[in-house]
């Protein structure tokens, strides 16, 4: 059946939203922006499945909120998503339905059938998970290094660890960003909002560097990726899939083997671990923001927060029961003022 006029702005309409109105008109950046096609990308998907049909037939009437309530909890349940995962993908569709309103008055009624489908509930602790050094000792032992792929992985998570960068902002190096040859070498990266900042590496991670070029930069390209694939006879940047794919496998095995991984490894672990690890060893707050690219200050926090955290629990964990902050409370509605003070000076 031939679909009407208004069923075909739907494709259109995305189109307009990801090509003209986030770079042009919001001025998002490239990530952002692949992270709103990334959302859209997954629900077309799912609602063809769904609904066994093929891409071009879908329209804004098949998005119901019964199908979007289904999309989210799939995303939880099949792809393995955290809530925040999925509130952002939420809010990612939010946006497009918004932007499809602005433009067309008869969509406006779905944007607010979409805004009937709620946020869910996540957790508002400040725990960081991270990994001590024996969890990170036994977790990089885990690639096998003689094996070109296994090399890769292993240098890919000596990175992101030694520069607490964002998944991202790794896998859009390219060579020409690693200047491993100066005296202090050190990697160029371009984070959120299209910031650039310069972060150090140590020497020991130019040498993982060098030996990686050999097995798969043989031809000096300084425009190519430093992370890639070679698929249909072109070399395309590493996706975050293939990353998350050999760091759930990495970090089961490590498990197996002894390590303490908090929960499901993920790149951004790598990150939380090197800025607890240096904030542990002495470095200052603002100094740590900087250092990850935070807008602001109080985005740090969370660091000092955790950190007071460990102390307190091995605080809790050396004070015995004995201990005289763990005896009983005083009742002082029942104690007189003798009773207490022959309590206090330990005359009771």
């Amino acid at each position: 059946m031939k679909k009407s006029a208004y069923e075909d702005k739907l494709f259109p309409m995305i189109r307009d939203f990801l090509t003209d109105y986030l770079p042009n008109k919001r001025f998002y950046s490239p990530n952002t922006i692949t992270s709103y096609r990334t959302a859209l990308n997954l629900l077309l998907d799912f609602i063809c499945t769904d609904n066994n049909v093929e891409l071009y037939q879908v329209t804004f009437a098949m998005i119901t909120t019964d199908i979007l309530s289904r999309f989210l909890d799939w995303l939880e349940r099949e792809r393995r998503c955290s809530p925040t995962t999925r509130n952002h993908r939420l809010a990612c569709i939010r946006s497009f339905y918004k932007y499809a309103g602005m433009m067309d008055i008869t969509i406006a009624a779905y944007r607010q059938a979409m805004m009937k489908v709620p946020l869910k509930k996540t957790e508002t602790s400040k725990t960081v998970k991270f990994l001590d050094e024996d969890a990170l000792r036994i977790l990089l032992q885990q690639p096998t290094p003689s094996n070109p792929k296994g090399f890769r992985d292993l240098f890919y998570m000596v990175l992101i660890y030694d520069t607490g960068c964002r998944n991202q902002e790794i896998l859009d190096l390219k060579l020409e960003d690693v200047h491993a040859l100066e005296k202090n070498p050190y990697i160029t990266v371009t984070g959120k909002g299209n910031k650039t900042r310069v972060v150090p590496i140590m020497s020991k991670t130019v040498q993982y560097f060098e030996k990686y070029i050999q097995l798969f930069h043989k031809e000096t390209d300084a425009e190519r990726y430093l992370f890639y694939i070679w698929s249909k006879g072109l070399y395309q940047k590493m996706s975050p899939d293939n990353v998350a794919r050999f760091m759930l496998k990495y970090g089961n095995l490590a498990a197996e083997n002894g390590a303490k991984i908090p929960g499901k490894l993920h790149p951004h672990m790598f990150r939380s671990t090197r800025a607890m690890h240096l904030y542990c060893g002495g470095m200052p707050l603002p100094l740590l923001s900087e250092w990850l690219g935070h807008a602001s200050l109080e985005t740090s926090m969370i660091y000092a927060y955790a950190d007071t955290e460990m102390k307190r629990q091995a605080i809790l964990k050396a004070t015995t029961t004995q201990n005289p902050l763990n005896a009983e409370l005083i009742d002082t509605n029942s104690t007189t003022d003798t009773q207490l003070m022959k309590t206090l000076y330990g005359l009771r």
